[in-house]
C-alpha cells in the first residue's frame, strides 16, 4: 500500500515527512534554532544542486565564496 501511495503522491509524502520533522525540531529546540537549521538545509540544497549541474565542487565553491579563500 505504501509503495502505491509513494508512486502516486511522492511530493505529498515528502511534504508530510518534512513538515513532521520541522514540527518536532521546532517543539524540541525552539523557533530560532529551527530557522537556522532550515537555513543550513537550504544552503546545502543550493550547493548540492550547483554541484549536480557543474560536477566540480571547487568551481561551485569559487562561485559562492570570495577569492581570498582560495589563495
Amino acid at each position: 500500500m505504501f509503495i502505491k501511495l509513494w508512486e502516486e503522491h511522492p511530493g505529498a509524502l515528502l511534504g508530510i515527512l518534512f513538515g513532521t520533522l520541522a514540527g518536532v525540531i521546532f517543539l524540541l529546540v525552539g523557533f530560532w534554532k529551527t530557522l537556522i537549521f532550515v537555513s543550513f538545509i537550504g544552503l546545502g540544497l543550493f550547493i548540492g544542486k550547483r554541484f549536480d549541474q557543474q560536477g566540480d565542487l571547487r568551481s561551485v565553491l569559487e562561485e559562492i565564496l570570495p577569492d581570498k579563500f582560495f589563495k
